[in-house]
């Protein structure tokens, strides 16, 4: 106890020191406006359980960029399109790099994922070998027949539940059917729950996600770490032991393979590269792991929470789903299953999509940004070393944008022009710059195929007679920030073909 308070009292004293430093540094630059916040803890105190919409709240406050202090730290939060475009354009280099990262110090292997590694000549070479050998055109196209396949065996069991008239939580099955199409592209083959962890898959991820998303003090007055006083260090030991054991099975089984017929997978791509003095890629053991994680994360749960909140918005909204199911009926027929093929021509499908990345984004305040330098955006003093936020929930719901901001109403985008790949910056749930994601394509791909594929294989009503309007819509937030209660819905089967056609 006396070693504790001793502790805090020398964290006390130094972080006097540090802030007394800082301030003079700037005392005569214009930083951006912000609420006062307390000794030590500064701004912290304020963020509550869903931070997006707190500093949605404080911005309508103190304007579109936005200071505050966590700890010693600057915190930079911007909630504009037209600021989010300086950051992430204008000056994309000055704020292209992560800061340090507690949660993806322990979990992804000292930050060496391309997510939360700091920018530098690691990242783009890591960054060029997972575009070039898992997310080019060319190889998510050579998995179409696999993913086709998956789907298929989903909508299967979806029409078992629908045969018996019974609830499917919509939320598990979509989980599922990401999680086996991910790691048969990334891993080679499915793996059961029971071969991960006692968890599984899913929840594992999600208590990464919550654990990566949190305001943690230790990332903010580092003096403090030794004392894990949110308790967060010792959840992120448990879960990078999770990660850390199954990436070595999974590795291990690669490196013992003995079918030399098999196709190669992208565990295989990268072992390739370990210990090989001709690749421009420098990979080792560890290195491996941490991008394994980035790989499955991005492509699990993303598009699964991207999914499920397209299908609550499409069930809340009966005159939106009859709308697509025609477009869909027009298109594809009532006598097949939807291909990749058709998706180019759904273009209510695509409106839908778009508006439901608009309220939902599935990072809501993307992936945290960090300034290499000394920087001034609109007439504001961006000091070196700042934590930028994008608050992407917020842009979504801007009311000086988008007109009845809070409503569903994809016919918003008729005639317009406005993407979600990152140039308009009205709507980017991929981040945007050099530190966009680099797997939208495939996730795009893949949230459109699953959508239409259900709502064009069924009709859907809630269960125990609840109307659509009664439907939860709270989310929880994380670094992906999914629906609060899972989504539970009665298929009904609505095509003239009574078993699906492989």
């Amino acid at each position: 106890m006396d070693w504790t308070w001793t502790t805090l009292a020398v964290a006390v004293l130094i972080f006097f020191f540090q802030s007394l430093v800082r301030k003079s540094s700037v005392k005569n630059k214009r930083l951006p406006p912000g609420p006062r916040g307390l000794p030590i803890l500064g701004n912290l105190f304020m963020m509550g359980d869903k931070p997006h919409r707190d500093l949605q709240q404080l911005a309508q406050k103190y304007g579109p960029i936005m200071h505050l202090r966590f700890g010693s730290m600057p915190v930079i939060f911007v909630s504009a399109p037209e600021a989010a475009e300086q950051f992430l354009k204008t000056y994309d280099l000055v704020f292209a790099s992560r800061p340090p990262h507690e949660g993806s110090k322990y979990i992804c292997y000292n930050q060496q994922n391309i997510s939360f590694s700091p920018y530098g000549s690691y990242w783009r070479n890591m960054r060029k070998m997972c575009t070039l050998e898992l997310l080019s055109n060319l190889k998510v196209n050579s998995f179409r027949s696999m993913r086709k396949e998956e789907l298929h065996l989903f909508i299967d069991r979806i029409q078992e539940a629908a045969s018996a008239r019974t609830a499917v939580d919509l939320t598990a099955k979509v989980s599922s059917l990401s999680t086996d199409i991910s790691c048969r592209m990334v891993l080679g083959k499915k793996y059961n729950n029971d071969d991960f962890d006692e968890k599984g898959f899913e929840a594992i991820i999600r208590e990464g996600m919550q654990i990566g998303a949190a305001f943690n003090i230790a990332d903010y007055i580092p003096l403090f770490k030794a004392l894990d006083l949110q308790g967060l260090k010792k959840r992120m030991k448990a879960v990078a032991k999770v990660f850390d054991d199954f990436f070595e099975k999974v590795i291990d089984e690669h490196v013992q393979s003995k079918d030399e017929n098999r196709t190669k997978d992208f565990v295989d791509v990268m072992l390739g590269f370990m210990g090989s003095e001709e690749s421009e890629y420098r990979v080792e053991r560890d290195t491996i792991k941490a991008i394994i994680l980035d790989m499955l994360v991005a492509s699990m749960d993303t598009s699964a929470t991207a999914i499920e909140w397209t299908l609550s918005e499409l069930i809340k909204h009966p005159r939106v789903i009859k709308k697509v199911q025609k477009e869909l009926e027009n298109v594809v027929g009532m006598e097949r299953l939807v291909e990749e093929s058709d998706l180019e021509k759904l273009e209510y499908l695509e409106m839908v999509v778009k508006e439901s990345f608009r309220l939902h984004p599935v990072a809501p305040l993307l992936v945290p940004h960090a300034s290499v330098e000394d920087c001034t955006v609109n007439g504001f003093h961006i000091p070196k070393n700042s934590r930028v936020f994008i608050n992407a929930w917020a842009i979504g719901r801007d009311p000086n944008v988008w007109t009845d901001a809070e409503k569903f109403i994809p016919e918003r985008f008729v005639g317009s022009d406005i993407d979600l790949r990152g140039r308009d910056f009205q709507l980017i749930p991929f981040g945007s710059g050099r530190r966009g994601c680099p797997g939208m394509p495939l996730a795009l791909t893949m949230v459109r195929l699953v959508v239409a594929q259900l709502v064009h294989c069924f009709d859907w009503e809630l269960p125990d007679g609840m109307l659509a309007t009664e439907l939860d819509m709270t989310e929880e937030f994380g670094l992906v920030s999914p629906r609060a209660k899972h989504l539970l819905a009665i298929p009904t089967w609505r095509l003239k073909i009574e078993k699906r056609a492989v």
